[in-house]
């Protein structure tokens, strides 16, 4: 079991607070790396913090597990949390999002058809119709921080 499914098991249907680390990877032609499960929501990668794991460590553990590539440096961007960002299919899953840029990477995509993942590069003005809202609006506004 996972962390979050354990804590689940001690407090039943109370609310949790979860720590969402996520990056924006930014590749040598601007794009914005993006990936989904299979037939859900373009976002950008991301993972749950799991104990005595750092959030840099989390978000680079799940950037190598899901698609193959080690993150050389990464730099803060933004910590958000609020209504926007309780989870709109289990509403007992409130998430503060620890936001990353990253254009230091190394590898090639190799996402894992074993998990389902699917990742791929956009430009920023060409994003996918089906992108979670919460990170096309973040992405919207800060299309010029991103560019190289």
């Amino acid at each position: 079991m996972g962390y979050c499914e354990d804590l689940r098991e001690m407090i039943g249907d109370s609310p949790l607070i979860i720590v969402r680390p996520s990056v924006a990877i930014i590749n040598d032609k601007g794009e914005i790396l993006l990936s989904r499960n299979v037939g859900g929501m373009w976002t950008i990668p991301g993972g749950i913090l799991q104990l005595n794991e750092s959030v840099e460590g989390c978000i680079t553990r799940i950037v190598f597990e899901n698609m193959g590539l080690k993150i050389k440096a990464l730099k803060l961007f933004g910590v958000y949390s609020g209504k926007e960002l309780i989870n709109r299919v289990d509403e007992r899953y409130h998430t503060v999002a620890i936001g990353y840029l990253c254009n230091e990477y190394e590898g090639e995509i190799t996402s894992g058809s074993d998990q389902g993942i699917e990742a791929r590069f956009f430009r920023l003005n060409q994003l996918p119709e089906e992108i979670e809202p919460f990170i096309k609006n973040k992405l919207i506004e800060f299309k010029g921080h991103l560019k190289k």
